[in-house]
């Protein structure tokens, strides 16, 4: 076949969800340890075209994971013929869809983060979200309702783009700005960040698993990494996270994921006192879940002017 545009080349970057080839083009067995794939991730197929090449060497450095990768670790991955991934290498680099970095190994350029932002342009409006948080803080008794969206520089973190909290200045919560930056952030403390991380591919997964607890954190937060795994499996099935005291003393909580073309893009939290809120009662999870299942309905749509 011909050789895909620059435009298609580019294009496949960010795509996380792609089929995969069991055996080599030429015959060979290839190696099936792979890392964990995202939940609801497309089964692998046979790559057949050369566009459906082009599809599986990106996507084999989201699954991957890691700074750079040779033309035979892709290759082992994907079930492609070695040359066949470094012909797709060459071309990438000089459609700047990759770079190489050292002698044989490439990544993806930073350029791929723009066709993200790109994507994700008009997904969602802070008027959609700030009305689903405050009903969500109507159907609480005014518990205090957060979004948070994974961080966009780092794949491995949070941060807090709406709230509704009324009248609160947040000074109850007893959290300075150092804390809120060190705790808030972390994937592995509170509900949300719990919510989020469920959802991620095992190679991010793994990298938080590796990062230590934050100092301050609450007495709930899970610091044994086995219990942390657990929790999430917990999360999966039951599509939300309860946290009790994780990330503060005296605050109990409840978050749920929103998830975007199969993706998860960041969580609905909501947060209440431990002395009103001892134990998350249903009502409160049925609402954090349905605020979560709204803000994902909306970011998984087009653009405003496609849903009217």
């Amino acid at each position: 076949m011909g050789n895909t545009t620059a435009s298609e080349a580019a294009a496949t970057a960010t795509t996380s969800a792609v089929p995969h080839a069991a055996t080599g083009t030429h015959g060979r067995a290839k190696p099936t340890g792979r890392p964990p794939r995202a939940a609801g991730a497309a089964p692998r197929t046979s790559g057949s075209s050369h566009a459906e090449r082009v599809f599986l060497v990106q996507t084999a450095f989201a699954e991957l994971g890691g700074s750079a990768h040779g033309p035979g670790e892709i290759a082992d991955f994907t079930g492609l013929d070695d040359s066949v991934v470094y012909r797709i290498l060459q071309s990438g680099v000089y459609q700047r869809s990759f770079e190489r970095v050292d002698r044989g190994l490439y990544r993806l350029r930073a350029s791929a983060a723009q066709l993200a932002f790109t994507a994700l342009d008009h997904r969602l409006d802070g008027a959609t979200s700030q009305t689903v948080l405050r009903e969500l803080r109507r159907a609480t008794d005014d518990g205090l309702a957060f979004l948070y969206m994974v961080a966009p520089f780092s794949g491995a973190q949070r941060q807090c783009v709406d709230m509704a909290v009324g009248d609160s200045d947040l000074a109850e919560l007893s959290m300075t700005p150092r804390d809120v930056l060190s705790v808030t952030r972390s994937l592995r403390t509170g509900a949300s960040g719990r919510a989020i991380l469920a959802y991620l591919p095992g190679v991010l997964q793994q990298r938080v698993l590796a990062e230590p607890v934050p100092d301050q954190a609450g007495p709930g937060v899970f610091s044994n990494n086995d219990a942390l795994l657990t929790s999430l499996a917990e999360v999966r099935d039951l599509g939300c996270a309860l946290g009790y005291e994780e990330c503060m003393v005296g605050w109990n909580s409840c978050a749920a994921p929103i998830m975007w073309d199969g993706a998860v893009m960041g969580a609905v939290l909501l947060l209440r006192r431990k002395s009103v809120m001892p134990v998350v009662p249903e009502h409160v999870i049925e609402a954090t879940k349905e605020a979560a299942a709204e803000l994902s309905r909306y970011g998984a749509a087009g653009p405003t002017a496609d849903r009217a």
